[in-house]
């Protein structure tokens, strides 16, 4: 008998997301699919795969029948109801922060540790943060090969990372700077965007987006570290299964809508070279190697949007340092950096039930 699908967070928007992608698949291996919100949702009408839904509350009884839940809600939501659909007989799949470093759950990026997916004491399974998703593809492969060692990365976040308030403000703006004679002293970006009713005490950044870089995402840590850093560091530990991993990473907000980018500098026990990796990232059917210097090709978040490869390019031996590779990553935040890699899971786990 085919499995049941419940997916919790249907109106939102990655799960909206999730739906799309549901819907572009050849096929799919679920003989029912349950489309669950809150209650001022229920009822809503949405189109899967030909068959029009009825959106239902989410309660206890709502996961009764359902083999995999997914997750597409806030953290305190995945915390309190993630459990609950665990209880009543569904693995939960959930994308949420609420339990990415809980020991008892695993954290799983298919192509990199789906072995770990059968160990669910909890009967919950994590799916990592969209930054450190985007580029695990590219070290589970090269780790597998040459085990990695150290890792230092800069991320450039697109604002869609913050949430539909973030993207509102970017293209807010974007739209009050167009046209001005702007960023040619210090100052005159935010002068431009408090006359425009736009101050910066107003927005989800804290400096202006539009026309700038912001060396900030997350919240303020220990010792001057942010949130969003932390996730990389502790996230790619764990999905890669070297707890001892050295880790630095420096997370930027960039004027991008949607895709983010990193910048890549990889040490591994065993010497690496540039052939090597572009050989292993072409084996990878996740990945799409850009990598023509000579011709200027390399990825663009402007070039990646909307699809669901990551995107690998400027490969180079690192200079100086040996064993080590620099690359660049470009990954949609919003289809592999959440809702793909929680569907991926829970199309992994049909085939185990």
């Amino acid at each position: 008998m085919s499995p049941v699908l419940a997916l919790v967070g249907a109106t939102g928007a990655v799960g909206t997301v999730m739906i799309d992608i549901m819907n572009g698949r050849e096929s799919v291996p679920w003989g029912e699919i349950r489309l669950i919100a809150s209650a001022r949702s229920a009822g809503k009408k949405i189109t899967v795969r030909g068959e029009e839904l009825t959106v239902i509350a989410l309660s206890p009884e709502a996961f009764d029948g359902v083999d995999v839940a997914m997750f597409d809600v806030p953290d305190e939501v995945s915390a309190e109801w993630a459990p609950i659909a665990a209880a009543r007989g569904a693995v939960a799949v959930d994308n949420s922060g609420a339990f990415r470093m809980d020991p008892e759950v695993p954290l799983v990026v298919p192509e990199v540790n789906a072995d770990q997916i059968s160990a669910r004491p909890k009967g919950i399974i994590a799916n990592p943060n969209c930054t450190t998703l985007s580029m695990m593809a590219a070290l589970g492969a090269l780790h597998r090969e040459f085990e990695l060692r150290e890792l230092v990365v800069a991320s450039y976040q697109a604002a869609s990372g913050g949430g539909q308030a973030a993207i509102d403000r970017l293209y807010a703006e974007i739209s009050a700077l167009a046209g001005k004679n702007v960023g040619v002293r210090a100052g005159d970006v935010r002068e431009v965007l408090e006359a425009a009713g736009l101050p910066v005490s107003d927005s989800p950044f804290p400096a202006p987006l539009a026309l700038n870089v912001v060396p900030w995402a997350g919240s303020l840590k220990d010792d001057g570290w942010t949130s969003e850093e932390l996730k990389v560091r502790n996230e790619s530990r764990k999905i890669l299964g070297i707890p001892e991993l050295k880790v630095s990473a420096t997370c930027v907000r960039v004027p991008v809508v949607t895709t983010h980018s990193l910048a890549v500098h990889a040490t591994f026990a065993r010497e690496v070279t540039v052939e090597q990796a572009h050989k292993l990232f072409e084996e990878q059917p996740s990945l799409v190697l850009v990598d023509d210097p000579a011709a200027k090709r390399f990825p663009t978040p402007a070039d990646v949007v909307g699809g669901d490869p990551t995107y690998v390019g400027r490969v180079r031996q690192a200079l100086d340092f040996p064993n080590t590779l620099d690359f660049f990553v470009c990954g949609d935040n919003l289809r592999k950096g959440a809702a793909l890699n929680t569907y991926e899971i829970a199309e992994e786990l049909a085939t185990r039930l």
